[in-house]
């Protein structure tokens, strides 16, 4: 066991000024960290806790390497560390290349701040990316849970801080995917057709925007938007009850400091919008089937409708085993079952995305058992939604927890949300979490037909160029200025 309040033990983890700020004085160091980190926080996530967390991690560590988001965004940051890096190796600096090497990121925040630190380290291409680490700052707290950090909120003393640290420097690597959205809509004659207005924008997909005029994806006559999540994509009551919840928040933040009241904020909204008996609520229109058409591709590069039974109402594209503060609705397949035996466990790693559905709330209380799980419909390396024309005038959509209301014309059924694979990153993981890789030994394998390589596809659509295979194609990933990200989670 680790001394985890001794000298020797931060050491560790400690990083010189010099590396950090460019032009700073050199400092001898006789010993190389082992596990060097950058601290990047988000202060105003989690009510008062994230200023507290940010206080103890300056006092425990060098200051100069842990960040506020309120104060500087990650992608300066980077640049700034890794070209000063690179430019002191050039030097013959050997502490610069090793810290290089063994660098690991913490983010603290919401799981719309850890996506934001996520799509960064992918849009920036490092030479050598380091791996994340997740402290679960927010409500859902999805993405820290699935790699095994926990989803409750932390303490934010001494010692809890010292605990994490010493978990991080013994938690292994795992790579997982992204995924790229893209929504096109038809621009109307009349009236606006933006899917959401500049200040209501998710905060998960601040790189979710409008196409450049000279993108490929661009369609005259057309406007298209582009994003990415690493979480969920999902449709119907679920995006709707989110909605709810989050308009009720930006009016009354007040009221939403604490993690347990947001939580039964949130199941009063699903019994009051009458999602526990939902077919005599809520029109036939919601039905996922009568609303838009499903189609998947999976490893022949040929698309395929999706037969989504009549009563589902709710449609979720998931990627981590864990949806709605760390329920798994895709559970694990069973090989006995005819309907079941093409489908593996939900890898992170295997470039395959995992559709589920729902038909009320009751059916969504079934993930509370310990085998329960949704209807799952199938795995597929692409989604893509056509809408029907005039089925209705809105639905409700939902990324890794951020919400929105989505304007569906009734002139045209050109409405087309697409998913498909874009880029992996580093996590660090603890032993035993809930993400599995394909490639690890202890995990069970895939069938052989399962088994190709997941970068590999001969299909012309899958042609993205360089440029916007970036997350969202942002330039920096920069959350707008104008967006408060307190309200990040």
């Amino acid at each position: 066991m680790e001394n985890i309040h001794s000298e020797d033990f931060l050491r560790e983890f400690h990083i010189p000024d010099y590396l950090l700020i460019p032009g700073a004085k050199g400092e001898y160091l006789r010993h190389v960290p082992a596990c060097p980190v950058v601290v990047f926080i988000n202060s105003r996530s989690g009510g008062q806790l994230g200023g507290d967390l940010l206080v103890t991690y300056r006092s425990v560590l060098n200051p100069s390497q842990v960040y506020d988001l309120n104060e500087e965004t990650p992608d300066k940051v980077l640049r700034k560390l890794f070209l000063n890096l690179e430019k002191l190796k050039a030097n013959k600096d050997e502490l610069a290349l090793k810290v290089q090497e063994r660098l690991r990121i913490i983010v603290a925040g919401g799981d719309g701040t850890a996506g934001w630190l996520l799509g960064v380290v992918c849009d920036l291409k490092l030479s050598c990316p380091p791996p994340i680490a997740t402290v679960p700052l927010g409500t859902g707290n999805n993405l820290p849970f699935a790699f095994g950090w926990g989803k409750k909120n932390p303490g934010t003393d001494r010692d809890s801080v010292l605990s994490f640290l010493s978990q991080v420097k013994g938690a292994k690597e795992m790579k997982v995917d992204s995924w790229h959205i893209l929504l096109r809509m038809r621009t109307p004659k009349e009236g606006a057709c933006e899917p959401i207005a500049p200040l209501d924008l998710p905060h998960s997909l601040h790189a979710f925007h409008r196409v450049s005029s000279s993108d490929d994806l661009n369609r005259e006559g057309c406007s298209t938007f582009r994003g990415g999540f690493w979480n969920y994509f999902s449709m119907g009551m679920d995006a709707q009850v989110s909605y709810a919840f989050h308009s009720e928040r930006k009016l009354h933040p007040e009221k939403f400091k604490n993690q347990l009241n947001n939580q039964k904020t949130y199941a009063k909204l699903v019994g009051s919008q009458g999602w526990f008996s939902a077919s005599l609520h809520h029109p036939s229109s919601r039905n996922i089937a009568q609303l838009a058409k499903v189609m998947i591709m999976k490893k022949n590069g040929e698309w395929q409708e999706l037969k989504v039974p009549h009563y589902i109402r709710s449609i979720i594209c998931l990627n981590l085993p864990s949806f709605s503060g760390g329920l798994n609705p895709w559970g694990t397949p069973n090989k006995l079952r005819a309907r079941d035996r093409e489908l593996t466990p939900p890898y992170v790693d295997d470039g395959l995305i995992e559709i589920v559905g729902f038909k009320d709330a009751w059916h969504g209380l079934v993930l509370l058992a310990p085998k329960g799980h949704g209807t799952r419909l199938a795995q597929a390396r692409r989604v893509k939604f056509e809408f029907h024309k005039g089925a209705a005038s809105e639905t409700y959509m939902r990324i890794d927890g951020e919400p929105w209301k989505q304007p569906l014309p009734s002139d045209d059924d050109t409405v087309v949300v697409e998913i498909s694979h874009l880029h992996q990153v580093k996590m660090l993981a603890t032993p035993g979490c809930k993400s599995k890789s394909v490639y690890d030994p202890s995990t069970p394998k895939k069938d052989d037909h399962d088994a190709e390589d997941d970068n590999d596809s001969d299909d012309a659509d899958d042609a993205v160029d360089e440029e916007g295979r970036k997350f969202g194609a942002a330039d920096t990933f920069k959350i707008p200025d104008e967006v408060d990200i307190s309200h990040l989670s």
